[in-house]
């Protein structure tokens, strides 16, 4: 674009054009020199660019193309994951109609890291999102940072030093971001979008988890849970409080608005259309979901005599100490303990026998009782689990994910493994963030076995594996499916087998029953689950009255009269739900109020 005050000269109109002068507002001239060329060209019937180069141009103008506002620009950008239609269907609805401040709730393994990963990435594409911060449990710090930058590649770096908060997408512990010196520097940063998974865990608005939250300076949130309420609607309410507050108003007009009493609520459409603009519930039972196929075999086994003669002896001690308490369950659910660890091995009992020996007071006539029990698990050198565990890993020759409740046991497992020459590595409460992820690693990479403990059931994701070895079983059914669904959640590929060693003549051949065939444990999804555990009424957990009907038992035939009496109450509860299709405590199946009467956090 030329501007010409040069007076006019030219004798020719058409140089007069051009020559005259032009206002500067106004007149434009257009360079035309490439149609020129063009021109030329065309005449010369060439020089023309490389047709390959060309594609490429065509291809880049294309991919710079946006049909609709609607559509998520970066699923162009993810050749490493394929969304699920729920995943990208959530993470549109974030987008578009919540502001990006949302709870996800979808029940366990559907996939709640891939929703929260597609809305960063969207942000990101669009130039809405450049710092973010992602708090997690400090066991899934690395797990969070592998999924973004190998699923979505984005640049997220794991919190490790001070210098580390500059980057512009961090993934860190929730206990490590609060803690000097890092917590002036977190509270002093804007972030465009923040991130909490495990996010049930700030549900008590007096923690300082949930106190330093509130002060987290944010455009976006997105708040990760599979139980956004587990015991008290107040739960919910300080959750979408620190989500968005004052989106149900005051907690005294909470209260009045929506509550009857802490877990039944009122008026609950407009509960459920205030919680729909903020909170999005998929459930494995929705259409278009699919899971692999779960296969569950009960292993019976015969304890050795010297292995019965110890679990009698033990049942025998227990029963003794319930009766001289006159009955009191209180004191006595320790004592149970004893019982359940000498199904799991003699290691587990020992230990816990010889810490009540050191508490116990020495003239106490308990005490020599307790030694003799001791003196009869150093006649046992055998442990016929562990063998039948060998034997099984063997035949697979796959990659096997063994369950245990006790720490002793895990640390004989991992004995007896090495000893035959098999490489097993363990998972535990207590190892620090970056030996999980070690034995993760080994496990995915070079061992056979992994050998955890509960704390493997929460958080991670190991869908690599699909075979599942219950060493002992809880007596929480919820502890039981979060065990599975470390493996059978999607992403999994293979069909998940899984086996339960029981011993025969134990409590625990009793609960492999209850649980296996009476409640159907392995063919429920978690969602069912808890709809049949909340109508157990009475106000005894299913482990209280399992423990009351071991101890009052007064011989095996008794015991199992019982246990069949508790497990035809729960089928008939099972039905009920199968047939209403709906939970007392919540009509509408996604205001998700939930209320596990076990007191245990399911979490994804």
């Amino acid at each position: 674009m030329t501007f010409d005050n040069s007076p006019q000269t030219a004798a020719d109109p058409s140089q007069a054009v051009s020559k005259r002068k032009l206002h500067p507002h106004v007149d434009l001239q257009v360079d035309r020199s490439w149609f020129d060329e063009l021109q030329q060209r065309i005449g010369k019937n060439g020089p023309w660019d490389d047709w390959t180069l060309y594609q490429l141009a065509m291809e880049a103008e294309e991919a710079k193309r946006v049909e609709s506002f609607e559509e998520l620009q970066c699923l162009k950008t993810l050749p490493a994951v394929e969304p699920m239609p729920h995943q990208i269907s959530t993470a549109s609805k974030v987008l578009h109609e919540m502001g990006g401040r949302a709870i996800l709730a979808d029940e366990v393994g559907l996939g709640k890291t891939i929703e929260a990963g597609l809305v960063l990435k969207e942000y990101m594409v669009r130039g809405l999102v450049r710092r973010a911060l992602i708090l997690v449990p400090a066991s899934l710090v690395l797990q969070w940072v592998r999924e973004l930058n190998q699923k979505f590649g984005i640049s997220a770096v794991a919190q490790k030093k001070e210098h580390t908060w500059g980057y512009d997408v961090v993934v860190a512990s929730i206990d490590t971001a609060k803690r000097d010196p890092h917590r002036e520097r977190v509270l002093g940063t804007d972030y465009d979008l923040i991130i909490i998974d495990e996010a049930h865990k700030l549900k008590n608005k007096k923690t300082t988890n949930y106190q330093f939250a509130t002060q987290l300076r944010k455009k976006y949130c997105l708040l990760l849970t599979a139980t956004p309420i587990q015991n008290d609607l107040d739960e919910l309410y300080n959750l979408i409080t620190l989500l968005k507050p004052g989106q149900l108003g005051g907690q005294s007009e909470f209260a009045a608005n929506f509550v009857v009493d802490k877990r039944l609520p009122k008026n609950e459409d407009q509960l459920q259309e205030a919680l729909s603009t903020v909170m999005i519930r998929n459930r494995r039972g929705d259409g278009g979901i699919h899971f692999t196929r779960r296969f569950v075999k009960n292993i019976p086994l015969s304890l050795s005599p010297e292995e019965k003669a110890l679990y009698d002896a033990v049942t025998g001690f227990v029963k003794e100490r319930y009766d001289e308490s006159g009955g009191d369950m209180s004191s006595m659910l320790s004592l149970v303990t004893l019982q359940r660890e000498v199904c799991s091995s003699r290691d587990a009992v020992f230990l816990t026998l010889v810490n009540l020996f050191k508490k116990t007071s020495e003239d106490s006539p308990i005490r020599p009782k307790i030694w003799e029990l001791v003196e009869k698990i150093k006649g046992i050198k055998a442990n016929t689990k562990a063998e039948k565990a060998m034997e099984l890993v063997k035949e697979m020759n796959e990659k096997v994910i063994i369950f245990t409740e006790y720490r002793a046991t895990q640390e004989y497992l991992l004995q007896f493994f090495r000893s035959h020459d098999m490489m097993a590595v363990p998972y535990r409460g207590g190892m620090n963030r970056g030996k999980k992820d070690w034995m993760m690693d080994l496990f995915r990479g070079r061992a056979q076995v992994l050998i955890a403990t509960e704390a493997g059931g929460e958080g991670i994701n190991l869908q690599f594996c699909h075979h599942m070895i219950n060493f002992d079983l809880p007596w929480n059914p919820m502890r039981v499916e979060q065990r599975i669904g470390r493996v059978h959640r999607l992403g999994q590929t293979e069909d998940v087998r899984i086996y339960n060693l029981c011993t025969l003549g134990t409590i625990e051949e009793h609960i492999v029953n209850l649980l296996h065939e009476k409640i159907n444990l392995f063919e429920l999804v978690i969602g069912e689950l808890d709809h049949i555990l909340e109508r157990f009424e009475g106000g005894d957990s299913l482990e209280q009255r399992l423990a009351k009907a071991l101890l009052e038992s007064g011989n095996d035939q008794d015991l199992q009269r019982q246990l069949s009496m508790l497990g035809s109450s729960i089928s008939q509860i099972r039905e009920e739900v199968k047939s209403t299709g709906s939970n007392p405590y919540a009509p509408k199946p996604d205001l998700l109020i939930r209320t596990d009467r076990l007191g245990t956090e399911v979490n994804p």
